[in-house]
């Protein structure tokens, strides 16, 4: 087994993505939100390739000095192998090369292993959003990591 490939995703990707998007989330993205994201200069969308199909992939988008990472999803037969780290990687690199200065992202309160992930990458909890997701209703945390846009892209534990 490879280790996988990262790569911009593109329009012939979407419906593996879309697969993954409907098996790890309750409220999935539709594919006209990443027809959108993938016409955008200012997003980044990312897919990871392991034994010839995408296990995962990653979608970030930024305004300015600040960056936004909107999604991050690794195929439930493809955890636990780095996957998400490596996605995160290319999205920290990426952001960098844009010159982002801090990404945030959002996060279901009862997602404790994704908030594990993100605090072991430097994300820091900022805020709270109140009953900002449906199916179920549930709080998000605001997460925020700061990016020094001059150091190494290989983040470090």
């Amino acid at each position: 087994m490879e280790d996988g490939r990262i790569r911009p995703m593109s329009t012939a990707d979407l419906p593996r993505v879309m697969e993954i998007e409907y098996a790890c989330y309750t409220m999935p993205w539709n594919e006209t939100t990443f027809r959108g994201l993938l016409r955008r200069s200012d997003a980044d969308l990312f897919v990871l390739e392991a034994d010839g199909v995408v296990a995962g992939y990653a979608v970030f988008w930024s305004v300015l000095d600040q960056g936004e990472l909107g999604n991050v999803a690794v195929s439930p037969e493809w955890r636990r192998r780095g996957f998400a780290r490596r996605l995160l990687d290319a999205v920290t690199a990426r952001a960098r090369e844009r010159r982002i200065r801090e990404v945030f992202l959002e996060v279901r309160v009862s997602n404790l292993r994704a908030q594990h992930i993100y605090r072991r990458y430097g994300f820091r909890e900022v805020g709270r959003r109140r009953n900002y997701y449906m199916e179920p209703v549930e709080d998000a945390l605001v997460m925020r990591k700061d990016l020094d846009p001059d150091a190494p892209t290989l983040a470090t534990d």
